[in-house]
């Protein structure tokens, strides 16, 4: 997606136009882009948020998930405990 239907599509997702919301967050995801998605999940995006745990799952991303289970979110917390039950049992071997 190109820089300035990007733009565009901000300014609509700041005026609050769900689809341009969705749209932002669909097009972060695919560039793995956690700023774009932090802000969309700061301004209220639960779908933003899933994407961001999941993106953290994937990466490995123990401080990011840190961060979201900060703010409360269970779905990083769980990711989390996968993670760390993941490493204790490769240091297991």
């Amino acid at each position: 997606m190109a820089d300035p239907d990007l733009s565009e599509l901000r300014l609509q997702a700041a005026q609050g136009d769900g689809d341009a919301i969705g749209q932002l967050v669909e097009a972060a995801g695919e560039r793995g882009d956690f700023e774009e998605l932090r802000r969309l999940a700061d301004n209220g995006s639960s779908d933003a948020t899933d994407v961001l745990v999941e993106l953290a799952g994937e990466r490995g991303d123990r401080d990011e998930l840190r961060r979201l289970v900060a703010g409360g979110n269970q779905d990083a917390a769980d990711v989390l405990a996968e993670l760390e039950e993941e490493s204790q049992g490769d240091e297991a071997q």
